[in-house]
């Protein structure tokens, strides 16, 4: 058996993965960075300080005294000049030390790369990436609407955006509109299980054109909604059904260019079964690998193995 082990540590979360690519078998292991209640993120210090925190607990959870045959690890938000985040820092110190030890290959990835990664396995759709696909990105930090293809090299997809938001991402105002109803960051899954129970809900006019979307004034309406004493569920309901009319209008026009094309959801906003309704021909995954997570990240040094590999027959 070969295993692989992938790091992943985004503004979010902290996450290690183990993961055979022969037999399916995977090790998962995340843990969210701590928000203080009432706050609505962290600053990237803060969050690299609990990254290098809480790493060492996170490998003790995973299997001892399996043979490593790569390290992967994300390094940046996404693959284009200029992506950087400083969080990310704290997984490429904790990959390198494991590659050394190990005597193993240090392969670097995009987060974003990373999560389309873990979509697809979670889809039972690994084959989508070796061909042209559409995916949404929808997180806390990025929602974007892309072409895929393969990428033969150190970049492993080939990414076009074709639309995304001109401000705020969806979670974003998905959380700031949670954390003002008294939710804790990240508010998503309470949003979203508010939003379910509600019939009907409110929605907000919001601005879409083309591949373009824009979330601007929704937390102004939000904050409207609860100086009235609108319910929780009705808000909720109100942010969940805005967001999702907006990436429904965006889908439609991205059909309409690439109408053979299938489309992979990933990023924590793609777990709301809320959004999941509203695109039922999308193809989406388990909460667990549309957070964030180093699943995709194994799962990409693995494939990047495979074919060095192959290459030195």
């Amino acid at each position: 058996m070969a295993f692989f082990l992938g790091f992943d540590t985004s503004n979010y979360t902290t996450s290690v993965a183990l993961y055979d690519d022969e037999t399916g078998r995977l090790q998962p292991c995340g843990r969210l960075l701590p928000v203080e209640k009432g706050q609505r993120g962290l600053r990237q210090s803060d969050a690299l300080f609990h990254h290098v925190k809480q790493l060492p607990t996170l490998l003790e959870q995973l299997p001892k005294g399996e043979k490593i045959s790569a390290v992967g690890v994300s390094t940046r938000p996404r693959d284009v000049e200029g992506s950087y985040m400083p969080c990310f820092l704290a997984g490429v110190a904790a990959a390198s030390a494991a590659a050394f030890a190990a005597n193993a290959p240090l392969y670097e990835f995009s987060h974003q790369a990373g999560h389309m990664a873990a979509a697809a396995l979670g889809a039972d759709r690994l084959s989508l990436l070796d061909g042209p696909f559409l995916a949404w990105h929808l997180s806390g930090g990025t929602t974007e609407l892309l072409h895929v293809s393969p990428w033969e090299g150190e970049v492993p997809l080939r990414v076009t955006v074709l639309g995304g938001t001109t401000d705020l991402s969806a979670g974003q105002v998905i959380d700031r509109a949670g954390v003002a109803l008294g939710f804790s960051f990240p508010a998503g899954p309470e949003m979203d299980g508010l939003a379910l129970s509600y019939p009907n809900p409110e929605v907000a006019p919001l601005w879409t054109k083309g591949g373009q979307l824009s979330f601007s004034g929704l937390e102004n309406k939000v904050s409207e909604k609860i100086d009235k004493g609108e319910g929780a569920e009705a808000i909720a309901a109100f942010v969940m059904a805005s967001v999702t009319r907006s990436v429904l209008r965006v889908t439609q026009w991205a059909r309409k260019q690439f109408p053979n094309l299938p489309l992979l959801c990933s990023g924590g906003v793609a777990s709301s079964r809320f959004l999941q309704r509203a695109l039922p021909n999308a193809i989406f995954s388990p909460p667990k690998f549309s957070a964030d997570n180093a699943i995709g990240t194994a799962v990409l040094t693995a494939r990047r193995f495979r074919e060095e590999a192959s290459k030195q027959r």
